[in-house]
């Protein structure tokens, strides 16, 4: 057994192959991009957080390592793409070896990072949700004709920057936005996003933190 490392799964082909099929599949539906720069994005998030945090480096590693992989369920389906994941990153992490306890942490990880089923288990699976969750931007949009934009599309297209900001020493974790409401009403914000910011709310509440949402200066959460 031996201790894998945030970069040995970047460099796995079996992941970045998953990752990419995943991918690849969600845009021919027409969903927005769940690509590198989304994992990637993910996993520099939740590594910050435990970081902040305080959580030890291990925990850290793994919340990286969970977050890059948390997706490729997708090559699959969309749905239940969480507990697909979970299943074939057990799979993969047994036969590189990986320690059973530290695969425990991460397939439960990525099985409980959906808003639909998922909770906070450990602190590498708060992490996640909260990385995962925060990723609201401009650049995932695929579609580049507005007119035929989806309320997903909107949401995300009127996103002009997006911060996750951590104070380790209050233990609050903001999400602060900057939305363009002539794209897209808040309301729209909260009709699709509103359950994944009380799943971020738990995740930080498994923490001993607290998760903040600010849209254009205001408090929301």
């Amino acid at each position: 057994m031996s201790l894998i490392t945030f970069e040995d799964i970047k460099n796995n082909k079996e992941f970045k192959t998953y990752i990419e099929a995943g991918d690849k599949h969600l845009g021919i539906k027409g969903f927005t991009k769940h690509d590198f720069g989304h994992v990637t994005k993910v996993a520099e998030t939740a590594g910050d957080i435990l970081k902040n945090l305080g959580y030890s480096k291990r925990e850290i590693e793994l919340a990286k390592i969970a977050s890059y992989i948390h997706d490729i369920g997708n090559m699959v389906s969309r749905q239940e793409h969480a507990q697909t994941g979970a299943c074939i990153s057990f799979n993969i992490l047994s036969r590189l070896g990986v320690e059973p306890e530290e695969i425990a942490i991460i397939v439960s990880s990525i099985g409980n990072h959906d808003e639909e089923e998922g909770c906070p288990v450990n602190p590498v699976s708060a992490a996640l949700i909260l990385g995962d969750k925060t990723d609201v931007r401009r650049s995932r949009v695929r579609n580049t004709d507005f007119a035929t934009f989806d309320i997903h599309d909107r949401v995300n297209y009127a996103v002009e920057e997006g911060t996750v900001k951590i104070d380790g020493g209050n233990r609050d974790i903001d999400l602060v936005l900057t939305i363009d409401t002539s794209i897209c009403p808040l309301i729209d914000y909260f009709e699709i996003f509103l359950s994944r910011m009380l799943l971020c709310r738990k995740a930080a509440d498994f923490l001993n933190s607290k998760f903040n949402l600010i849209i254009n200066g205001t408090k929301m959460l």
